[in-house]
């Protein structure tokens, strides 16, 4: 087997592993209602402060250049690292929500060193076959950010154990990344320190009009992921069954989640071969009718509402790799770590909105229509890459493939 593709499978674990950190709280959020008394805002809280985190981590990062200018090893491993420490004490010490959000925030600042300089690497090792590469590297994120649902529904563990276990899985992630990892022929030219170049991605159009599709997917993705499994829950109550297909609502919501990874793939394979913004534009397309129809199976069939859904993990994170995948095509070679963590960024803090928002839509409205404020951002992706593709510059992406 080629070189490349063994360091695709070593890259793609440890960010498995490292990105199990992420939904932690949010996979043992019903003990904490319980235990702690969280209400909505602080439930909401938990997930929020690690997309906080992420922003102030991807933002400091940008404004360092710290991926074209740090080895993106070291600062991966040392994220992974980091995260684990703060995800442990939180496991071993915390009562309250507030140390707890502090710790979640910690979290987030440590994912933001350990998630775009995965995709740099990814990049020094493919040139033909880099949006399929960055795919599979997107399914593991998103396999990692699914395991705590996983832990939990497969084990009896009690939340501090199931955060303990995801802390295992990061420590693992480092050494995965040290003894493994290695960065491609293909490398990017050496940069020095601009911080002028962290808003470089948004001035031209090309990259500019990516940007603009991503954050169109972001706007659903991190709120289709926090909330998913709190819809199966309320779902299966409310239809008075205790699962679905034999699957008890934290497992189901794992498989939801994870079976993106299989979107990913068919994303990347799609990318490659027809093209960037036809990729994107089939997928946020699919994924925005899921989120504008999968209310109107709340409390119905349990198998109607799970084949909904699992089209919706699909499609929902399959066109997320392309978006990175052309701004590693479109942006000036020596800052593409720089452009990659000012992308995620600005993605990342349109998250906390709808994240935020969403609950307090169901508190409104109910289940049956509140994931439909998800499909405007897709409904706006669609348009952005629509753009792309008609711009000049579209003739960059994928060897010529718009």
């Amino acid at each position: 087997m080629p070189q490349r593709w063994w360091q695709l499978a070593a890259l793609s674990l440890a960010e498995l592993l490292a990105l199990s950190l992420w939904f932690s709280a949010s996979a043992v959020l019903p003990a904490l209602q319980r235990e702690w008394q969280l209400g909505a805002g602080g439930s909401a809280g938990l997930t929020i402060a690690v997309q906080l985190g992420f922003i102030a981590g991807t933002l400091a990062s940008a404004l360092g250049n710290l991926p074209d200018v740090w080895s993106p090893r070291h600062l991966m491993a040392g994220s992974a690292l980091l995260g684990a420490g703060a995800n442990t004490a939180l496991a071993l010490w915390v009562d309250a929500l507030a140390p707890a959000l502090a710790l979640r925030f910690v979290t987030g600042v440590a994912m933001a060193g350990a998630y775009p300089p995965a995709m740099k690497i990814m990049a020094t090792w493919f040139l033909e076959g880099r949006g399929l590469a960055i795919g599979i590297l997107v399914g593991a994120l998103t396999v990692g950010s699914a395991t705590p649902w996983l832990i939990r529904g497969l084990t009896t563990l009690p939340w501090r154990q199931t955060l303990f276990a995801a802390s295992a899985l990061a420590v693992l992630a480092a050494i995965v990344v040290v003894a493994f990892v290695r960065e491609g022929p293909n490398r990017f030219p050496s940069a020095r320190f601009d911080p002028r170049m962290a808003l470089a991605v948004f001035r031209a159009r090309g990259p500019r009009l990516a940007c603009f599709g991503y954050f169109g997917h972001m706007w659903e993705l991190y709120a289709m992921w926090a909330w998913i499994g709190l819809f199966l829950f309320e779902s299966a109550r409310a239809a008075e069954t205790a699962g679905y297909a034999a699957m008890s609502p934290s497992t189901a919501t794992f498989v939801v989640i994870a079976v993106g990874a299989l979107g990913c793939w068919l994303g990347g394979a799609a990318s490659d071969r027809w093209g960037r913004t036809v990729a994107t534009i089939a997928a946020m397309a699919a994924s925005g009718l899921c989120a504008a129809t999968i209310g109107l199976t709340f409390g119905g069939p349990p198998l109607l509402t799970l084949a909904v859904a699992l089209v919706w993990g699909i499609t929902v994170i399959a066109d997320s790799a392309q978006f990175s995948t052309a701004i590693t095509e479109l942006s000036p070679a020596a800052y593409v770590g720089t452009a990659l963590t000012m992308q995620t960024c600005v993605g990342f803090a349109l998250t906390n909105v709808s994240i935020w928002l969403l609950l307090p839509i169901v508190g409104a409205i109910g289940w049956r229509w509140a994931f439909a404020t998800l499909a405007i951002g897709p409904a706006l992706g669609v348009v952005a890459m629509a753009r792309l593709r008609a711009a000049p510059e579209a003739a960059r992406l994928a060897g010529g493939r718009r």
